[in-house]
């Protein structure tokens, strides 16, 4: 199944108030449902086993209503582990009323180098052609002190059809069209790992990992200098 990339009616500023608020709501349900939730829960799950860190601060980009970071930081609370979450769009529209956002170009983060503990965004990167998802992981490494995390769908042909067998469960036709649009753009974890890997050395480690019903987890570990110097001297020794 060849990647197909055409653009999805809530990424347009058309596209209407009622229809946009349905199709945000059906996302929160079916991030519940069908793994979005679990998904970014192991990734921070993991970073925290590995780093022995139990409060994060994190940007959710393309937030949309953030209901994923924030789901898994209850469920993660359980655990100890605390989540202080900001969330960035680029549609005003799209973000949850009453809650503290920041309007702004994933690609162009309005923040400073190392701002937050994690970067993090789901259903965001099969938006991004390969150029664009290099650019967005490099402006999300500039800004993340850890890691970056990816919450993204797997292309494959029984994902489409079940994507067309939930039609019933979705209230919006714009998740109907998006649904369908989301399977054939996504990426696959090869994919992204070759995109990821075909830039410029700057020592990042990339973990990818499958989840529940074609999800899939893509965590970008910032090394810093310091780390890098004792990589490439234990690399000498070797």
């Amino acid at each position: 199944m060849q990647r197909f990339d055409s653009e999805e009616i809530l990424d347009s500023a058309q596209c209407p108030t009622s229809e946009r608020e349905a199709s945000l709501r059906d996302l929160c349900r079916m991030n519940r449902w069908f793994g979005g939730v679990a998904t970014t829960r192991s990734m921070i799950g993991r970073v925290s086993a590995s780093t022995g860190q139990k409060h994060f601060s994190l940007l959710d980009v393309a937030a949309g209503y953030g209901e994923v970071p924030r789901a898994a930081a209850a469920q993660l609370a359980k655990k100890g582990i605390i989540l202080e979450i900001t969330d960035v769009d680029r549609l005003h529209s799209n973000l949850r009323r009453g809650r503290g956002a920041v309007v702004a170009d994933a690609l162009a983060l309005p923040f400073r180098q190392q701002s937050f503990d994690l970067v993090s965004c789901s259903l965001f990167a099969h938006h991004l052609d390969p150029s664009q998802l290099a650019r967005f992981v490099d402006e999300a490494l500039r800004v993340a002190r850890v890691a970056v995390l990816i919450n993204d769908l797997v292309r494959h042909p029984l994902h489409l059809a079940l994507v067309y067998a939930g039609f019933p469960l979705m209230r919006s036709y714009v998740s109907r069209v998006d649904g369908v649009a989301s399977v054939r753009r996504a990426y696959v974890p090869e994919e992204i790992r070759d995109v990821l890997l075909n830039q410029p050395s700057d020592g990042r480690r990339i973990e990818i990992s499958r989840h529940y019903l074609f999800r899939m987890g893509v965590m970008v570990w910032k090394v810093t200098s310091s780390k890098r110097n004792q990589i490439d001297r234990l690399r000498q020794i070797a």
